[in-house]
């Protein structure tokens, strides 16, 4: 498999074991690296999720030794899947940084069964390990006080837009990106990722822009039986990629964009998307962009003319805009409303307990219902069997726990949004999205470290929230959208907040 077979530049993951002879690795003789022993199912999902981790680069990530092999001696890396580690030590894998460009064939390493040969952990420290060779260290979290907290930072959220850096710990985060963070060195040094990948001694670069980012440069959309699709890529925080199409009568139009992912969820995913609708003098009608999901869907009627999609990156609760940042395919329709098959999961208080309810609309038929629950809001697993025809269930739990259900439809599964049920002593805060002066009014319940990040990642301002009424002073931010994260030892939240 080849993600991208004209790059120069390679990565290869090597799943067939190797002798690894005279590198740096080889301070107690050769070393016998037995194969990784997964199934093609599973090679095949760590391929692509590592493949889109490297989306936006001219490089390409391929499983053939071949390739590796032709490819110039300082312009690739291995990385060596295999369940043998004694040699080195307990760990989820280990590179030497910036070794890609050494030329003499150092590889990296990703010691799969001590990830439990689970493929998504397995896929993060091969991405994880391939960016050490190309320069990067940790991205690290720090305290108010610059102590570190984090030599991998674990990031923030749940469920489908939950988020941490490719250069922390991405395990237990649904959306995993490229960041500009602080590293490991202290907490005032930021790390470019992107920057630090595709420097001169690297010789990568990014991939050229596919599409036009403004209506007059428009790739045209065409219906072909009543129906257009095409794929593109946004490399960068700024890029949109502008689609034009005509509409010759009257007609309802339903368009769907979505992220390339690997499963459920958008899982695997690399950007969170945005779309707006245009009119033909390229003004804006309408803007697409669901809080708690990465994909994105249009269903409208439009009247004779012509009309603009515009697609990008955007940040979220979690993640920042320069992550977000991939592949994505573009499907329109006319003629037909969007098939309606949806849960929606919501809570609330009852008696002293939580109450979890839900609503299911279907074209289709629903066979069975299940309840699912996670301790991280990612590894969801079976909780409870539910009627189909309920709509409600008390919940008591005594930990901080996700949940979301299962609906399944003869061959069709789909899943509602995720909901989060707190423990009973969990504290409240309370802060503005929108603010028209160089103030923010906050209160709360408990005490938080809080650091003010405007929207390229730098730090305006950090500090501490009391038990109360707090104002925190914004007059070093411009206009615009920034962030709020606050932290205690109990939980670690973003807000976003508009300032006017």
């Amino acid at each position: 498999m080849n993600s991208y077979p004209s790059a120069t530049a390679v990565i290869y993951l090597d799943f067939d074991g190797a002798t690894v002879r005279g590198t740096s690795w080889n301070w107690d003789g050769s070393i016998e690296a037995q194969p990784a022993g997964l199934s093609s199912l599973g090679v095949i999902e760590i391929f692509n999720r590592v493949s889109e981790d490297y989306r936006i680069f001219n490089i390409n990530i391929t499983t053939d030794s071949s390739v590796f092999k032709s490819a110039p001696i300082n312009r690739r890396t291995r990385v060596i899947l295999t369940p043998t580690y004694g040699w080195y030590g307990p760990a989820g894998g280990v590179a030497y940084v910036g070794s890609f460009a050494w030329g003499d064939d150092t590889p990296a390493w990703v010691f799969t069964g001590l990830l439990n040969n689970n493929i998504k952990y397995i896929a993060e420290a091969a991405s994880h390990e391939a960016g050490h060779t190309l320069g990067l260290q940790h991205q690290s979290s720090y305290d108010t006080n610059c102590y570190k907290t984090e030599e991998y930072s674990s990031g923030m959220g749940t469920g489908e837009i939950s988020w941490a850096p490719i250069m922390g710990v991405g395990y237990y985060k649904n959306l995993t990106t490229w960041h500009n963070g602080t590293n490991t060195y202290d907490c005032n040094s930021f790390q470019d990722d992107i920057n630090i990948i595709t420097n001169a001694v690297n010789g990568i670069a990014l991939k050229g822009d596919d599409c036009g980012n403004s209506h007059r440069e428009a790739t045209t959309l065409s219906f072909q039986a009543n129906q257009f699709a095409a794929s593109g890529l946004i490399n960068t925080a700024t890029d949109e990629d502008v689609y034009s199409f005509i509409i010759t009568q009257t007609n309802h139009l339903t368009v769907t964009v979505s992220p390339q992912s690997t499963g459920p969820g958008n899982a695997g995913a690399n950007i969170d998307l945005k779309i707006s609708l245009l009119n033909s003098r390229g003004d804006t009608i309408s803007k697409y962009n669901p809080a708690s999901q990465l994909s994105v869907a249009i269903d409208t009627t439009l009247l004779p003319a012509s009309y603009f999609l515009v697609v990008e990156g955007v940040g979220n609760a979690n993640l920042l805009d320069y992550g977000s940042l991939g592949f994505y395919t573009v499907v329109g329709n006319l003629g037909q409303t969007l098939v309606i098959d949806q849960i929606k999961l919501t809570t609330q208080q009852n008696n002293g307990q939580q109450q979890l309810n839900w609503q299911v609309k279907s074209d289709n038929k629903l066979m069975a219902l299940q309840l699912e629950s996670a301790v991280d809001g990612i590894a969801f697993k079976a909780f409870k069997n539910i009627s189909p025809g309920s709509n409600s269930e008390n919940i008591t739990t005594k930990n901080d726990c996700w949940f979301r259900m299962k609906g399944m439809m003869g061959e069709k599964t789909i899943y509602s949004n995720i909901v989060s049920i707190k423990a009973a002593h969990e504290a409240t805060i309370n802060v503005p999205s929108v603010i028209y002066s160089d103030k923010i009014m906050i209160t709360s319940a408990r005490k938080f470290d809080y650091h003010l990040i405007d929207i390229n990642g730098r730090m305006l301002a950090k500090g501490k929230i009391a038990i109360g009424t707090n104002t925190l002073h914004t007059n070093t931010a411009a206009n615009g959208l920034f962030f709020l994260k606050i932290s205690s030892d109990r939980e670690s939240r973003s807000f976003k907040i508009i300032k006017q």
